[in-house]
């Protein structure tokens, strides 16, 4: 009797691992080595790792397609993409158009020099700094936005002018007078681009999709109410750790942004207030920071006066005592 039940056991066992049951845990398994084995280092933030499917080339092709059809989206929507056309780039427009260019290129330079620092320490940098095709618009729209596309693709929207600038209501050229607060949010989202946080986000979304699809075939034997349960947990969880990993990014670009402004020689200590001024924006109604893929505003400024006497010090040892 003892050996009719442990062979039917066994055979319960096999048809298990023969079934859907088995299909979903080899796939997970699949997801989990090719995870682990595409876990690349990122660039200009030494000792992170994160996955990357996805070549420099092709980050740049994406970037340049996703740039070309939003500004032609903001153009076809009234906002203007100031200098676009060489006739037209004159008086304010061409005014903010050279402060942010300029503002990019001592970015730039404070890259090159940083990831020429990171080599000679040891560290495997791409030299992606040189690849990127870097281009800089600004759009003249309300809206509060800056962004730097994979391979250099800037636009900073003029309704962050203020809030960068005199903070005053509205939008001039005053605004522009200090550059420190708009070179820490250039500073911000180039460090997305030179960190291939966007290559990363593709690359994890993909495993996600494949992830998901498992799980719906080893789901095939359950009801349709169990079914929609577990889908419904493993998008939860997926979710959470999507958002936790956006969270990672989004701290990450702030240090390498902070880096990148001290080599270019702009204030770090106006960091933090312009992390305070941001949380202002909506009266600061906002969710938790557990369900957002920002950092709350107070989270980063709290996290530049932790990171402000190295930042300090550097600065002062490359460009001078600040006042």
């Amino acid at each position: 009797m003892k050996r009719e039940t442990g062979r039917v056991r066994a055979n319960g066992l096999g048809d298990l691992f023969r079934g859907r049951f088995g299909i979903l845990l080899i796939a997970l398994a699949g997801l989990f080595i090719y995870w682990q084995s595409n876990q690349k280092d990122v660039p200009f933030a030494p000792g992170k790792k994160q996955l990357n499917t996805i070549s420099v080339q092709k980050e740049i092709q994406l970037g340049q397609e996703s740039y070309l059809q939003i500004l032609q989206q903001e153009q076809s929507q009234g906002n203007a993409v100031l200098c676009a056309e060489a006739s037209s780039c004159t008086g304010e427009a061409r005014a903010l158009t050279e402060t942010v260019r300029d503002i990019g290129e001592r970015l730039q330079a404070a890259a090159r020099e940083l990831e020429n620092e990171y080599r000679a320490e040891g560290y495997d940098m791409p030299g992606v700094v040189d690849q990127f095709d870097w281009t800089y618009y600004v759009v003249d729209s309300a809206t509060p936005n800056a962004f730097c596309l994979p391979g250099g693709y800037v636009a900073v929207y003029t309704g962050i002018l203020d809030i960068t600038g005199n903070y005053d209501g509205r939008v001039s050229l005053e605004d522009v007078t200090d550059t420190d607060k708009l070179a820490v949010v250039m500073g911000h989202e180039i460090g997305h681009a030179l960190a291939h946080h966007g290559a990363a986000r593709m690359s994890t979304q993909q495993v996600l999709q494949i992830g998901q699809m498992a799980v719906a075939v080893g789901l095939g034997d359950m009801s349709a109410g169990q079914q929609q349960m577990v889908m419904q947990a493993f998008g939860v969880a997926a979710q959470g750790g999507f958002l936790a990993f956006s969270r990672e990014h989004e701290m990450q670009a702030d240090k390498i942004g902070l880096d990148l402004l001290v080599r270019a020689c702009y204030d770090p200590r106006e960091a933090p207030e312009l992390w305070e001024r941001m949380g202002e924006i909506g009266d600061g109604q906002r969710p938790p920071e557990w369900m957002s893929t920002h950092p709350a505003s107070e989270t980063r400024a709290e996290n530049f006066r932790k990171w402000m006497p190295d930042a300090i010090a550097q600065y002062e040892a490359r460009c001078g005592a600040l006042r």
